[in-house]
């Protein structure tokens, strides 16, 4: 059964101010992203291997990345006749451009980390889970595809279940040896501390991701 920790429903102010800092967290994370890539240093620990996940959204990234690109002149054409006007929207078409860039360095350089320390199950910028030996069951493979808009976490076969979808899919699901408090961006309900007993995600190559695991556990 799902459990939040923080039951009270927040007041409009602090959905205001966990709103501004996650967009700042975001902004960050994508500039991060868009470093990190250029150096070629991605976040994964010491003695541990990373693993993927951004191939079955690889292509609509790389269209949408590609249709912003050719949309920048098309606008630019359109409204050069109005100085004010073009410069706005040619700030928000970089803005969006380079936006959609680092999102996918960010997906990119922030792989799942199988390590000495535990798994840490990451999506996109702001999840990142960290699970340890300790806490961790099983792990096997079981790809499941899930209804559009499924909440993050469900109760299945009686546990609650963090699911860290990609396009609707996962394939890793990991159970844990007793409830374990993760915590999700933004405020209760969706967001905040959560107790789950297992975590289902994607990888791009399950079977390498439980060799991985096999060589700790």
């Amino acid at each position: 059964m799902t459990t939040a920790i923080t039951a009270a429903r927040p007041s409009f102010w602090a959905r205001a101010g966990s709103w501004a800092l996650r967009a700042l967290r975001l902004e960050l994370g994508i500039y991060a992203g868009i470093g990190r890539a250029i150096v070629r240093r991605p976040a994964i620990p010491a003695g541990a291997a990373g693993f993927s996940y951004h191939r079955p959204i690889l292509t609509i990234l790389v269209i949408f990345i590609v249709l912003s690109a050719v949309e920048i002149p098309i606008f630019d054409l359109i409204v050069h006749r109005w100085p004010v006007v073009r410069i706005v929207v040619l700030i928000l078409g970089i803005w969006g451009l380079t936006w959609m860039v680092g999102y996918l360095c960010a997906m990119l350089v922030r792989p799942h980390v199988v390590g000495p320390d535990g798994i840490r199950a990451r999506s996109g910028i702001e999840i990142d889970i960290p699970l340890s030996w300790a806490d961790i069951a099983s792990v096997e493979i079981a790809r499941r595809v899930d209804e559009e808009k499924a909440p993050r976490i469900t109760d299945e076969d009686g546990r609650a279940t963090l699911a860290l979808r990609i396009g609707n899919e996962t394939n890793i699901l990991i159970l844990l040896e007793r409830p374990t408090t993760v915590r999700l961006p933004g405020l209760a309900p969706k967001g905040g501390e959560h107790a789950v007993e297992g975590v289902r995600l994607w990888a791009d190559d399950p079977k390498a991701f439980l060799r991985a695991v096999g060589t700790h556990i």
